[in-house]
């Protein structure tokens, strides 16, 4: 193959000095009271000095140690209560004391930093002439595997030599977190989509109307487990409907972060093993306005949960599962326009060749085309996207990832009808990028794989994850790249 790929030899790493801070709660109730009954009864001098060490220790590594304190203080005063203590005279000090015995550092990006993807940045301000902002997400794993959405901001000049920002040194998880406003009808059919089994839904769900809250849920549960007769297999079912309830959510992070400071960190239930490989996509609305999308897999460690998230700057998220037949398995990217009135999205719901889905709804879709199946020996165990598809004027260009031999992975390429884009028109019949010499070797090795391109300047510019551990970028020429498609 004659197609030029540019690696840059920049390279983005793990590092473990970027930390939050966690809830921390023993296994037992026990020791949770033996620890706050200790902190009660230290003198007030005592508590002064130790308050004050840790105080000293943490407060520079942090944006605001003593807010996180007392909020983790607030999690476990039930049971402060419990101790028939009264929380109104336990004072300041001891409650933020109480609260760091209940709070843990965890590096968030201690273990893997990787499947990238990039976007325009909404801010376009203050550049030189032919310079372009960028976004660049990437799932960042930390001990557990538990992983997240973190950012970096970077600029592209005209000839497309890229200057990553240095990160914020103090990283945040949200300032808030708002449970969301929830439809009857979709909830339900989302959740025996899930579940295949609706009975002890349709009890909690008569209570409540056709829109209710989270709260107004958990009231209805309350109520439904009060019946002595409920079998373990309801309790069960209460349990997921709880979990999946808590997958609708909305964020807001402090506006005096920077955008390398701001973690999406697992909140709910369905996310607690991780958020995997979000797909970000600037989409353009019909009446012109911009949102940005990214689909991830959320996936609590018994089950995973397309999932997608929504926002407009980058400081407010909004995040509410998939719904429909086809709104399964890993790898959704979404088309950044609409296509004949109609969203469109690439799909990979059998976990083996690429589909297409259209739907008038954008957290439904119930239809589903294959476009494309494993072909050539470096694919012959799956295909997958790469991120979403990029708009050009020879059609859609649809990066792909695929796996062969000793399970070595691939990216690719085909080109989708502009008008219909369940028709290829074209496609690489060799890999357009495999893992070199210096990228096999990693958390697991031979595998090259992105979440997301952008064309400037003529040019492909993909940002790619090596082995499952680090990530760097690599561009490509478009007349290239055309020049080596097979057109059919």
């Amino acid at each position: 193959m004659s197609l030029t790929v540019k690696r840059n030899k920049f390279r983005f790493y793990p590092d473990p000095k970027r930390i939050i801070t966690r809830f921390y709660r023993p296994s037992s109730d026990e020791r949770v009271e033996m620890i706050i009954k200790n902190i009660l009864n230290l003198s007030e001098e005592e508590t002064y000095l130790v308050l004050d060490q840790t105080l000293k220790n943490f407060s520079k590594r942090h944006r605001n140690i003593s807010k996180v304190l007392e909020k983790n203080y607030n999690e476990i005063k039930e049971i402060v209560k419990r101790l028939r203590v009264n929380h109104k005279t336990v004072s300041k000090k001891k409650k933020l004391l109480i609260g760091a015995y209940f709070t843990q550092e965890y590096s968030i990006e201690s273990a893997a930093f990787f499947n990238p993807s990039i976007v325009l940045d909404p801010d376009q301000f203050n550049l030189e002439e032919g310079q372009n902002r960028v976004i660049i997400s990437f799932r960042a794993t930390g001990e557990g595997h538990i992983s997240s959405i973190v950012f970096r901001s970077a600029i592209i000049d005209k000839d497309n030599n890229i200057s990553v920002i240095e990160p914020g040194y103090l990283v945040d998880v949200p300032e808030t977190i708002k449970r969301y406003v929830y439809d009857k009808k979709r909830f339900k059919h989302k959740f025996e989509e899930i579940e295949h089994d609706g009975a002890i839904l349709n009890k909690i769900l008569d209570r409540l109307n056709d829109k209710f809250i989270y709260g107004e849920l958990m009231g209805s549960i309350v109520e439904v487990l009060k019946d002595g007769k409920l079998s373990e297999f309801d309790k069960g079912e209460i349990n997921r409907i709880k979990w999946f309830a808590t997958s609708h959510y909305e964020t807001t992070y402090s506006l005096d972060t920077a955008l390398s400071e701001r973690v999406i960190f697992p909140v709910s239930y369905s996310e607690t093993n991780g958020i995997e490989d979000a797909r970000f996509v600037k989409f353009t609305n019909d009446d012109g306005k911009i949102t940005y999308y990214a689909t991830y897999t959320a996936y609590n460690g018994r089950a995973i949960l397309s999932t997608l998230l929504e926002t407009k700057d980058f400081y407010n998220f909004k995040i509410e599962p998939l719904n429909g037949k086809y709104a399964i398995n890993k790898g959704l990217a979404l088309f950044p326009r609409k296509i004949n009135g109609k969203y469109a999205m690439i799909s990979r719901y059998d976990g083996y060749a690429n589909y297409i889905m259209f739907s008038d709804n954008l957290n439904v879709w119930q239809t589903a085309k294959k476009i494309q199946e494993p072909t050539f020996p470096w694919e012959f165990t799956k295909i997958g996207n790469a991120g979403s598809p990029l708009e050009t004027e020879k059609g859609w260009l649809l990066i792909t990832h695929s796996v062969g031999p000793m399970r070595r992975y691939s990216l690719g390429a085909i080109l989708l009808d502009l008008e219909d884009p369940s028709k290829v028109i074209a496609r690489l019949e060799e890999p357009l990028l495999m893992p070199n010499e210096d990228e096999r070797d990693g958390y697991v090795p031979n595998i090259v794989y992105s979440c997301g391109s952008i064309i400037l300047n003529n040019e492909l510019i993909i940002p790619y994850a090596i082995s499952d551990y680090a990530s760097t970028f690599a561009t490509i020429s478009m007349d290239e790249l055309f020049d080596e498609m097979v057109f059919e």
